[in-house]
């Protein structure tokens, strides 16, 4: 398993690569539905846990993808190990239920660390002809088998404890890349990487857009009057449409041309998958308030829909955006997700939301990317 050349022509997402990625459909699907369930009965901290499921989601699936552009081979044994990660993928699923419900997090984290332990298995064998990048590979394969120690520990953590130790796991785990990479750097395929994410993007929109418009259909015999309904479906499409448009604005990989931004970019990537996911969570809730399935108030409501849409313009702004942006671009953005963010306090919430995301996109449109040279400045 040879390293992959980062200067290597016509570098496309392979089809092992896209079907890993719909695997992982089914666990960001079952956080959502799961999210939506919880804030519609009024349990505001169904939100924390959502977060925390997502990062298992989310950090196992940006590791194979880093792996994948690094040491991406197609023989019978890298197959079968991506395979055991997807097994993985669909254990956590699973889990999702009662971590939700019982704060019960055994069947998320055997389904994580069965993810984990295919990704040692993965580094250990890039390191036998690794090169210059042995060193960071190795250091990969120990940091994640500790970290895989600890996750078991955790499932004996108090539940008073549990939120604490959850974040010190994660920063030992964000940790692991900065590491290996300052100790041996790995290569990476920018316009792979970034095609990769995209890609993810896609899908966690798509996933999002069906699961509004089936929320939608099945509210259609459920309300006196289908005026709000079709003003929700309005907005569904738009919201999406935009942070589709806004997402894919600029070039992506011109924001990982050094270490730091591509851990920033991979980093900030968490906010970007989770918002958009969530996105439908929110769409969902209204529904429910118009149907009476909620005894959520009508503000409530409107902040789990313009929340994560202000959370997603924010993150892309700042990940891919604001280095290849002129100064009208830098605030239009910004003040637009604020704006987004402080729409449901307005008297016309859905409709102002809306307003502002064909603004947002009419600036882009009308002011494109900066040139700009590797090191970030003006070309």
């Amino acid at each position: 398993m040879l390293p992959r050349d980062p200067r290597e022509p016509h570098r496309v997402a392979s089809s092992l690569e896209l079907f890993f990625d719909l695997v992982f459909v089914v666990a960001v699907s079952t956080a959502s539905s799961q999210l939506h369930h919880e804030l519609a009965d009024g349990h505001v901290d169904g939100l924390v846990t959502y977060l925390m499921v997502f990062f298992g989601i989310w950090w196992a699936w940006m590791n194979f993808t880093w792996f994948a552009t690094s040491f991406g081979t197609d023989d019978w044994l890298y197959r079968v190990l991506t395979f055991v990660q997807m097994a993985g993928v669909l254990v956590l699923a699973a889990g999702i239920g009662p971590a939700f419900g019982e704060a019960d997090f055994t069947v998320v984290v055997v389904g994580y660390i069965v993810m984990r332990v295919a990704m040692i298995a993965q580094w250990l064998r890039a390191s036998r002809s690794a090169g210059e990048a042995r060193r960071a590979t190795q250091l990969y394969a120990v940091g994640i088998g500790a970290a895989q120690v600890l996750w078991v520990g955790f499932l004996f953590v108090p539940a008073d404890w549990q939120i604490a130790a959850f974040i010190v796991l994660v920063l030992i785990e964000i940790a692991v890349p900065v590491i290996a990479e300052l100790r041996g750097t790995t290569p990476w395929h920018p316009h792979h990487i970034t095609e990769r994410y995209s890609l993810f993007t896609l899908i966690v929109l798509g996933e999002s857009l069906l699961a509004s418009a089936n929320a939608i259909i099945g509210a259609v015999e459920k309300v006196d009057s289908l005026g709000p309904l079709i003003a929700i479906a309005a907005l569904t499409l738009v919201a999406t449409a935009a942070m589709w448009w806004i997402y894919f604005w600029p070039p992506h990989h011109l924001a990982i041309t050094s270490l730091p931004r591509s851990l920033r970019y991979g980093y900030t990537h968490y906010f970007i998958f989770a918002s958009a996911a969530a996105f439908s969570t929110g769409i969902e809730v209204e529904i429910d308030r118009m149907t009476g399935a909620s005894d959520l108030s009508a503000l409530a409501a409107s902040f789990t829909v313009t929340v994560p849409i202000a959370v997603f313009l924010l993150s892309v702004w700042f990940v891919a955006i604001r280095d290849l942006a002129d100064p009208v671009v830098n605030t239009v953005m910004p003040v637009g997700a604020l704006l987004v963010l402080l729409d449901p306090v307005l008297p016309i919430p859905v409709t102002l939301t809306a307003g502002i995301l064909v603004l947002i996109v009419v600036t882009l449109v009308l002011r494109p990317p900066v040139q700009r040279s590797v090191d970030g400045t003006p070309a």
